[in-house]
């Protein structure tokens, strides 16, 4: 996907990729499995969300609770190499499907997930990498970008697809790495970013499709 820089004082880079085709979003559904620092940037920007979905026990229930937003816990007790993923996935599905959702956005959820989401949300999901894609895909980005000893590294808001850290880019914004940098400390000013852009991306998603759904 091309992309075009914004004006303003935010280095942060867009794309023309839109959700068009919906008709609104209304209604979004959070995908978390830690602290929940992420869901509760979403809530400070009152989105819409409708439903916090986890699996497992963790602060981001703690936050959605205090909102009062529904949680559905799907857990998953299978850490093995025989932990069947497309039933785990039917279950987090089926779980969705009772908040009546437009839009989803992972949210730094634990496990990988299987076809069955892309088909119930084609394009309708969200998600957010510490790195500036394609450079540095999977879970260990932030060492990997210190190990590999580049100068920039960053966030990028993308849509999902079903390979891990694919699909269209909706946002980037670039993170200088410092020469003191840990993977701690170069983390934490990644997550800053992640915390300010993933929900701006979100809003201007909304009113992008809002505002196509008019004419």
């Amino acid at each position: 996907m091309g992309s075009r820089g914004l004006q303003g004082p935010l280095s942060t880079r867009r794309s023309s990729f839109a959700l068009g085709y919906l008709p609104s979003v209304a209604r979004i559904g959070v995908l978390a499995s830690g602290s929940g620092t992420i869901l509760r940037a979403m809530l400070a920007r009152e989105l819409p969300i409708a439903v916090v979905l986890v699996d497992r026990p963790c602060g981001a229930t703690e936050i959605a609770g205090e909102a009062g937003v529904p949680v559905e816990i799907v857990e998953r007790r299978d850490f093995s190499g025989a932990f069947d993923r497309v039933a785990y996935t039917e279950q987090v599905v089926e779980a969705l499907a009772r908040h009546d959702l437009d839009l989803l956005a992972m949210a730094g959820f634990g496990t990988i997930l299987e076809k069955p989401i892309h088909d119930a949300y084609p394009d309708q999901i969200v998600n957010t990498h510490p790195a500036l894609l394609p450079a540095f895909k999977g879970w260990h980005a932030v060492p990997d970008a210190l190990e590999y000893g580049v100068k920039v590294t960053g966030c990028t808001v993308h849509i999902a697809r079903l390979e891990v850290d694919e699909g269209p880019i909706l946002a980037q914004e670039a993170v200088p790495v410092l020469a003191d940098d840990s993977v701690e400390s170069l983390h934490e000013r990644i997550k800053e970013v992640e915390r300010r852009i993933y929900p701006e991306v979100l809003l201007a998603l909304a009113a992008a499709i809002d505002s196509g759904a008019q004419h």
